[in-house]
């Protein structure tokens, strides 16, 4: 497999945190089985935030940024069992991932945080 792109965010959890408060902009961005892990979580802003980095890490390896059907809630941010992040696409988001790779693809997740900020780094390969 080859990397076709990579993506990297960095967010502020604060600016999340403020954003939050509207829930327009949670059914927008998250998928709701992104709200629900995050509602029973103690931290649930920094659960938010680094789903957010890893939404926007996402579409810059792509190559697309958030436009041309590229939704945000149809980039879901999830954990196996053994907690690592791993994304997956559905939706109108997963027609154009399949037709840009007519083959395969691999995406390669890592998640971090600290107190003020959430960072994520994404791989696609193919």
């Amino acid at each position: 497999m080859n990397i076709f792109g990579i993506g990297t965010d960095i967010v502020s959890v604060n600016r999340i945190k403020n954003s939050l408060k509207n829930k327009n902009f949670i059914s927008r961005i998250f998928n709701e089985k992104e709200i629900l892990k995050c509602k029973r979580i103690k931290n649930s802003s920094n659960c938010y935030a680094k789903r957010f980095a890893a939404k926007e890490a996402f579409s810059k390896a792509l190559g697309t940024g958030i436009s041309n059907g590229i939704n945000f809630n149809e980039i879901v941010i999830l954990n196996k069992r053994s907690g690592k992040p791993y994304i997956s696409i559905i939706g109108q988001t997963k027609k154009i991932l399949d037709k840009k790779f007519k083959r395969k693809s691999k995406i390669s997740l890592s998640l971090s945080d600290e107190e003020k900020y959430a960072v994520a780094f994404v791989t696609i390969s193919i």
